[in-house]
């Protein structure tokens, strides 16, 4: 063979393993064997137990495409005045709440949706989101923080509007630290349910008081739940959406699945009450507010509210 051929064909040779060698190997999610934890982080990252909500961004396969995100089924938060949707990615609602475990409960620094009885915008970004109707109406006593600063729940004052998140999940779970909790090892694809109640911060005892609604061992026929759930806040919006958090937008899509019930009025409640809340410990391991993710806006990235 002359040596000019020879010579071609060993650099092909060598170019075509080469290419095998950079070829990325499948993700850690095609690989059998793996438990829950690392699975779901490597689902949604913000939502394991060890990192924090809105840890840093990282852009999924498919998105990006044409401004939004492609390929994913519907997310949250959203204005839940608006009902129309056009993602055509259909699942299967969650069961009631008092059906399933309670495994977290956390709060979002404002409103993350929008709604009738929350619907001020305040402004964009991880501390924008959507005020309670009445935050311009409160006295200065009721704005005065009686910790001045110290609380023991931070990242929320007098005069802040707060969402909280009661998470719920399929799996014969306990309550525990961020949505990590949420699984196990024997059950890594759970239905997931968010019961969402808006509230206005006020220093003002006669308000309503967090720890009525927080987790202190409670079970109800073998299941973990709250104490109680918020009601007289309207009848709740029920829609198929996704995890929130800042490291999420338009753009960069959550690819959990969560059926969300949101009540459309806001309520006060007492600050002393959740400053009380951190101070006792909790085993959620939460002595603080998280930041919002952007309302999600583009009908293809919502489902339509029946």
């Amino acid at each position: 063979m002359p040596r000019r051929l020879t010579a071609f064909l060993a650099l092909t040779a060598l170019a075509f393993i080469g290419g095998l060698l950079a070829t990325p190997a499948p993700a850690d999610s095609s690989r059998p064997g793996r438990g829950h934890g690392s699975q779901m982080a490597a689902a949604d990252p913000a939502a394991h137990g060890t990192v924090a909500y809105g840890a840093g961004p990282a852009t999924p396969a498919a998105a990006l495409a044409g401004g939004i995100c492609r390929g994913f089924g519907p997310q949250a938060p959203r204005d839940i005045s608006a009902p129309a949707g056009r993602n055509a990615r259909l699942f299967t609602l969650a069961p009631p709440a008092s059906q399933m475990n309670l495994c977290n409960i956390h709060t979002h620094t404002n409103a993350e949706h929008a709604g009738p009885g929350f619907a001020l915008s305040a402004g964009g970004g991880e501390h924008g989101g959507y005020k309670c109707n009445e935050t311009a109406q409160l006295t200065e006593k009721e704005l005065k923080d009686p910790a001045a600063g110290l609380g023991a729940f931070h990242g929320a004052k007098p005069g802040d509007s707060i969402e909280v998140h009661w998470v719920f999940s399929s799996c014969d779970v306990a309550p525990g630290k961020g949505l990590g909790a949420c699984m196990s090892d024997s059950c890594q694809n759970p239905q997931l349910r968010v019961e969402s109640q808006v509230f206005l911060l006020v220093n003002d005892h006669t308000a309503l008081d967090f720890k009525d609604y927080i987790y202190r061992g409670h079970q109800v026929q073998g299941l973990h739940q709250p104490r109680a759930l918020p009601g007289d806040t309207g009848t709740p919006v029920t829609y198929g959406g996704s995890t929130t958090g800042p490291r999420y937008s338009q753009t960069i899509c959550s690819p959990l699945q969560v059926t969300w019930s949101v009540r459309p009025d806001c309520a006060r409640l007492d600050i002393n009450s959740l400053y009380e809340w951190a101070a006792l410990g909790n085993v959620f391991e939460e002595d603080h507010s998280h930041g919002v993710r952007p309302l999600v806006t583009a009908v293809e990235l919502l489902s339509q509210i029946r």
